[in-house]
């Protein structure tokens, strides 16, 4: 076990060090290195640098989770050694400590001021940092829900460029290969292959791809298996990125590109028609939990009788809020997540079987992971075409995320479920094997091996 020990003297650590263990119900579990180079916690923890005394301030001022964020991406508060190590001890220190840490009182509120004046930490509040969301409305409104998709996905295709690799595949991959030749490309497109014959995805067939991101899905669809997709998405930039790959490859044919609210599909031409398939990827998180019937509805109702919705979505666990207030101010705003059997129910609630689900926590470890190889290695890159402090709100969301899935307290799950025509018949195979017999064998941008033709298929119009 960690000995706790402290530097000589009495510097900035010895002081803050018993407001600390009153917060936290207990003595630090990392090593904390005040400004004056005063130290204290367990040696050979990772160590937190307290670089400033607007650290404490703005813990004053924003106590909890989204203070030490704000401080962290500011530069404010660092961890000297790895990031990942710092907030895994914390959390282990969370646990042992019980799920609730101790409700400060008055009076330990006011000894705390006390200390921060003697630092000379207290003064007004710090300015809030530039990468904090700045979204108003109600609360999941047309132009609300617009805004939020907006600071998220409209970043920059150039910095997604920078962090997803070649599929700009932006959710969970699915790992079925670990040799030092099988990389987070491969992973995305056995995700996108597996998602295609779990919908049974066939030349001619039409999918609704709502929420489509940079088009990952939508490109592979048509590209390798000759379907005609109708891809939806919310953010300016990504239609713009996935309306010039559609040219740049040949897609015309096969692939509308809309830039419209999910609530607006049943308005896009062809709709009446029915859809053989919909799919949704880690899109549903951005439902709120008062619309999410009407969004499982809304699957249910463009599907023809037979046809099958898959929902790629996050969870959180069945302690775990999902989200946070950091996840929320910086990254997702409004971002709401639900237990798994929650969104069984409301998609059964509207009339579709659910026919299979398939967890991938583990595989959004891996994921995630590689997202964050990323930023690191190109560290110098993301900070010229962002800022300082967007590429430490980048780290801290990745970092944490990775240990979120690592702990249980987020999943994500593949829901594949059919809406049965009106004797009942689902369709489906018997069994699952035609799903993963030779998958992880594709290669190349399009999710084909070398020797395997584009499938040739009729032009609209010409049947289905």
């Amino acid at each position: 076990m960690n000995t706790i020990t402290h530097t000589p003297g009495y510097g900035a650590a010895q002081r803050v060090a018993p407001v600390i263990e009153q917060f936290l119900g207990g003595p630090p579990p990392v090593r904390i290195r005040m400004w004056d180079g005063s130290e204290t916690g367990p040696e050979g923890a990772p160590t937190v640098h307290v670089r400033s005394r607007r650290a404490l301030r703005r813990l004053l001022w924003q106590p909890g989770e989204l203070g030490l964020a704000e401080a962290y991406i500011t530069g404010d508060i660092d961890i000297a050694d790895n990031l990942a190590a710092g907030l895994r001890a914390m959390r282990r220190a969370s646990r042992e400590q019980g799920t609730h840490l101790p409700r400060p009182r008055v009076a330990d509120r006011l000894r705390a001021a006390g200390t921060a004046l003697r630092l000379g930490a207290v003064g007004p509040r710090p300015p809030v940092p530039a990468a904090r969301a700045a979204i108003g409305g109600a609360l999941h409104s047309r132009a609300r829900d617009r805004a939020a998709i907006s600071h998220h996905y409209d970043l920059s295709n150039a910095f997604y460029s920078l962090l997803l690799d070649e599929t700009m595949a932006y959710s969970c991959g699915y790992w079925t290969g670990t040799g030092p030749d099988y990389g987070p490309a491969d992973a995305q497109r056995d995700k996108l292959e597996l998602i295609c014959r779990k919908l049974g995805l066939r030349p001619g067939a039409r999918l609704l791809d709502i929420g489509c991101g940079w088009g990952s899905l939508t490109l592979h669809a048509a590209g390798r298996h000759g379907v005609r997709v109708t891809a939806v998405t919310l953010a300016e930039e990504q239609a713009a990125y996935v309306r010039g790959q559609v040219a740049e490859r040949g897609l015309e044919d096969l692939v509308e590109v809309h830039c419209c609210d999910y609530r607006d599909v049943a308005a896009l031409p062809g709709f009446r028609g029915g859809y053989d398939a919909v799919s949704t990827v880690e899109m549903g998180e951005h439902v709120g939990d008062a619309e999410y019937p009407a969004f499982t509805a809304l699957l249910h109702a463009v599907l023809r009788p037979r046809g099958r919705a898959l929902v790629q979505q996050m969870s959180r666990g069945s302690t775990a809020p999902g989200g946070g207030a950091f996840i929320e101010s910086y990254i997702a705003p409004d971002m709401h997540m639900r237990l798994l059997g929650e969104t069984v129910g409301l998609l059964e609630g509207a009339g579709l079987e659910v026919r299979d689900v398939e967890s991938m926590r583990e595989h959004y470890v891996r994921t995630v992971e590689a997202w964050h190889r990323t930023l690191e290695e190109r560290w110098p890159e993301f900070v010229a075409l962002v800022g300082e402090e967007t590429a430490r709100v980048w780290r801290l969301y990745l970092v944490g995320g990775a240990l979120a899935f690592e702990e249980r307290r987020m999943g994500v799950d593949q829901i594949l479920s059919v809406r049965p025509d009106a004797e009942g018949s689902a369709g489906l195979p018997a069994t699952r094997h035609d799903w993963y017999a030779g998958l992880g064998a594709t290669a190349g941008q399009d999710g084909r091996t070398p020797a395997e033709p584009v499938v040739a298929v009729p032009r609209p119009g010409a049947g289905r």
